[in-house]
């Protein structure tokens, strides 16, 4: 998930702002992967 939706390096500092991100790019990874699956199985 590190080459797909996050950047190497974080461009926020403090553990909420960093964690955040992190979770907003988890949600929208696991989205795109839905969306693959789904299509996969139709």
């Amino acid at each position: 998930m590190k080459t797909v939706a996050l950047p190497r390096k974080t461009r926020y500092r403090g553990r909420e702002r960093v964690q955040w991100a992190f979770t907003f790019a988890a949600a929208a990874y696991n989205l795109v992967r839905m969306r693959k699956l789904l299509a996969e199985s139709a």
